[in-house]
């Protein structure tokens, strides 16, 4: 199919059109839209579990990335029947609820997706606290020792924390919740947390809002753990060079100096016959004496 510039695929009884199968998507590393859809189908069970539920925004990049993209929020039309949708206000967002839903995604050459921190129906208590730590440098050597810094700091006050790459620049360490905080106390816990780490290492560590006030240091982004606001679902492709990949990894890997680019398309498969999803080894915590401890201490 890839040297044909149209086509079809059948998956689960659906029929899926193809188009441009050879266009280069990622081209230094010759990734085609085929061989994308490939990698697709693999990541499937990992991408459709961690979206079920969610809001979808995602990013399309019709030549590829070396050309112009777009974000979609409102589903693309016309809508094949097998895909289903939520709305919410003015906008109809995609259910990324199965492998048909997703190939179609993909040959609209949607290389990235992005979920809502909320499930649909429930933008009161998040099923998990995110602290999206976000450099300043587009090159920071420095993420995995403030990410372990973070992940042993919140294990000296109880709380276990899953750690995952964004694919760009960043890492993000993920607390699975009990749904007993909103996401408004999950704030005012993410802000304790960024100012004492911005408190305790000022050369590493900053919860200023604006870029320009950062210097070169990391940001806590507590402020974007909101209803509506999205993040890079765990297994999303990024359109960067590398054809890097939203990857959940070890504390073990992340104090051996892992490198945000060691994850992508090319070498996920591999990984993920290794260790599968460690996102799935997270259980629920209790997060309530959490925020009454910070509520105390800040009161």
């Amino acid at each position: 199919m890839a040297a044909a510039k149209k086509g079809t695929i059948v998956i689960d009884g659906e029929t899926i059109p193809i188009s441009n199968p050879g266009k280069l998507l990622w081209p230094e590393l010759g990734l085609t839209k085929s061989m994308y859809l490939e990698k697709l189908a693999m990541l499937a069970p990992y991408l459709l579990h961690h979206c079920n539920g969610r809001y979808m925004t995602t990013i399309r990049w019709p030549d590829g990335i070396t050309g112009e993209s777009f974000y979609q929020k409102n589903c693309p039309e016309p809508t094949p029947p097998f895909v289903h949708t939520a709305q919410q206000g003015d906008i109809n967002y995609v259910l990324l609820d199965s492998l048909p839903t997703l190939l179609w995604l993909g040959n609209l050459a949607c290389l990235e997706f992005h979920m809502s921190f909320d499930r649909i129906g429930e933008a009161v208590y998040p099923t998990e606290w995110i602290i999206d730590l976000d450099p300043s440098l587009e090159v920071e050597p420095r993420i995995m020792e403030a990410a372990v810094i973070v992940g042993d700091l919140l294990r000296s006050i109880g709380v276990e924390s899953m750690l995952k790459t964004s694919g760009a620049t960043g890492v993000q360490l993920i607390i699975p919740s009990a749904g007993d905080v909103t996401f408004d106390e999950l704030r005012v816990m993410g802000r304790f947390v960024g100012s004492y780490l911005a408190q305790a290492h000022p050369k590493l560590f900053t919860i200023e809002r604006m870029k320009a006030d950062r210097g070169d240091c990391i940001y806590v982004d507590y402020l974007q753990h909101y209803p509506g606001k999205t993040i890079a679902a765990p297994y999303s492709p990024r359109a960067r060079a590398g054809a890097t990949l939203s990857t959940p990894i070890t504390w073990e890997e992340a104090r051996g100096g892992a490198r945000i680019a060691d994850y992508n398309l090319l070498t996920i498969g591999d990984r993920l016959s290794q260790f599968g999803d460690l996102l799935l080894q997270a259980k629920p915590q209790k997060l309530r004496p959490i925020y009454d401890f910070v509520s105390r201490s800040t009161s």
